[in-house]
């Protein structure tokens, strides 16, 4: 019995640990059926949109310094994320031709930025990914952040 008294503390302070890494990352539609991947260091919160099966439908890098630099030649698409617009460029991945991938960057209120990021088989599966993100809250990852004292 101290042993389970001892270990209940442990759990409670590692549930607390992933509540407040999950609010690192945006607040998904919970229409969505995603959940947040999260990995975070040296200021900066990675963020993978995994499907129920595992798959990724999106990821981002949220950090101070931007990681992707946009080529103008490579810009396909407008669209928007979380109700701010964006462009779309597209992105080459070696060794897998045929994957539909496209990636962008979002300057957030706070001063960070976001890569975001996606790949596809198809086009149709393309734009299922692009409705994804369309809804994305960046306000809660904020608050969460400044209830945090970060």
């Amino acid at each position: 019995m101290n042993k389970t008294a001892l270990l209940l503390p442990l759990l409670l302070v590692a549930g607390g640990a992933h509540a407040q890494q999950a609010n690192a990352c945006p607040q998904l539609d919970a229409s969505t059926g995603l959940t947040w991947e999260y990995r975070g260091g040296n200021g900066a919160d990675f963020c993978r949109a995994l499907r129920a099966d595992g798959s990724e439908a999106f990821g981002m890098y949220i950090s101070k310094k931007p990681t992707f630099s946009p080529q103008r030649s490579n810009r396909v698409e407008n669209g928007s994320i979380g109700g701010r617009e964006v462009q779309w460029y597209r992105a080459e991945l070696a060794g897998q031709p045929g994957i539909e991938a496209r990636e962008t960057l979002l300057k957030l209120d706070d001063g960070r930025s976001a890569h975001v990021w996606m790949q596809a088989p198809s086009q149709d599966q393309l734009q299922q990914s692009f409705e994804l993100t369309r809804d994305i809250d960046f306000s809660t990852r904020r608050t969460a952040k400044a209830i945090a004292g970060q």
